[in-house]
């Protein structure tokens, strides 16, 4: 489970996913999908294309990764999870075929996503990468539409130490005469994706090139500043997709943009849980996701700034002290998964540059405690990784 243990459950081809769709009737073969990849921001672009095609009256498949608090929120049409018992009776359907290939936990969900969405006759489905693009499980498919989102650094050990090397990566996604669309525009990197459409005979669309006029803010509930960058590669895509007879109207695209979250239940993404103090959980995970995050942080009136901050074990975090404010209050806890970095060596880490803060068991407690000393005027902000955001969640829900 590379969720969970990290690059050691990580598989470098197609073969199981391509075996356990034999075994399952291939029914990615029978939907219409769009694919979506990139290191930050597909997961805001995937649900909000939902949204537009939920708005328009498509049932609408949806499979992001990873999950939050329940398995089933990467399995979704039309917002709603898929049901425990289909889980349970694919698994033991198909027990014998899945000991045999010996899959990871992800090409397991990848075949059970793809066949759900086909028995239940969806009209769509939006399908994101788990990691990567050429090697990632989902890359079976031949969508109608190819989206990637933007490269930074991110899974260097598995997708490549250089932008260009993880850029051929997530190029991987383009398909023979399948529109292309890029969400930004990066001038290192730009050639690889117009190579890899010209060889594929590709249409391809760099949405802040082609909508840079778009001088009015998007209206969005996804309140996050990056946010922007995401619709508007959203509207690049309703663009393309309605040159291909979707008719898409504009009123309900916008209606859809503004209710992203109720429309598909996401979470994790600048995500306001209260005001006095404003506590606020963002799933960024990476150098550049964080950035963009504290950036925004920095524009907010607040007393006090408070962290809680917990890493994974497989993230290069020494560049994140040269941005992070060395004036918070900061309250290090390991993500309750195997891949958990040990909170005392991230703090360890941070107090090499000069940051110093507390050390926690769990994520609730280091919640628990800077609350305990935050005052109305303060901001706590929960992040540094998924299962962190994942872990308070979890314990939200576990208290109710």
């Amino acid at each position: 489970m590379f969720q969970r243990i990290g690059s050691a459950a990580y598989k470098t081809d197609l073969i199981n996913t391509i075996r356990l769709c034999e075994v399952t009737g291939n029914p990615y073969q029978q939907l219409k999908t769009i694919h979506i990849a990139g290191t930050n921001g597909k997961g805001s672009i995937s649900h909000a294309i939902s949204a537009i095609f939920q708005k328009s009256g498509f049932k609408t498949g949806l499979y992001t990764s990873p999950h939050l608090v329940d398995f089933r929120e990467r399995i979704k049409i039309n917002g709603k999870f898929i049901s425990k018992k289909y889980v349970r009776d694919f698994v033991n359907e198909y027990y014998k075929e899945i000991e045999e290939i010996n899959p990871s936990f992800f090409e397991v969900t990848v075949a059970m996503a793809f066949k759900y969405f086909k028995e239940k006759k969806v009209d769509i489905a939006i399908i994101e990468t788990g990691l990567g693009g050429r090697l990632d499980s989902t890359n079976i498919i031949t969508p109608l539409l190819s989206v990637i989102s933007n490269i930074s650094f991110d899974h260097t050990a598995l997708l490549g130490n250089t932008l260009q090397e993880i850029a051929f990566e997530k190029a991987g996604i383009i398909k023979e005469n399948v529109p292309v669309v890029i969400g930004e525009t990066q001038e290192s990197i730009k050639e690889i994706f117009i190579n890899k459409a010209l060889e594929c005979n590709s249409s391809i669309f760099f949405a802040d090139k082609n909508l840079s006029l778009y001088n009015k803010k998007i209206e969005s509930d996804l309140k996050g500043d990056y946010q922007q960058r995401n619709m508007l590669t959203v509207l690049q895509c309703v663009e393309v997709l309605n040159e291909r007879n979707f008719k898409l109207e504009k009123s309900i695209v916008n209606n859809a943009l503004k209710n992203i979250k109720k429309l598909t239940g996401l979470r994790g993404r600048w995500d306001i849980l209260s005001e006095k103090p404003m506590v606020i959980c963002d799933t960024a995970h990476n150098e550049a996701g964080l950035k963009v995050v504290f950036n925004q942080i920095g524009n907010i009136n607040f007393k006090k700034l408070h962290i809680v901050f917990g890493v994974v074990n497989d993230k290069d975090t020494k560049m994140y002290w040269d941005f992070l404010p060395s004036n918070a209050y900061y309250y290090f806890c390991k993500p309750d998964i195997p891949r958990g970095r040990e909170a005392k060596s991230i703090a360890n880490e941070a107090m090499e540059k000069g940051i110093k803060g507390l050390i926690f068991n769990s994520v609730l407690e280091a919640v628990i405690y800077a609350k305990s000393i935050a005052n109305a005027n303060d901001l706590i902000f929960i992040g540094g990784s998924t299962f962190t955001v994942a872990d308070y969640y979890t314990a939200i829900e576990n208290n109710k």
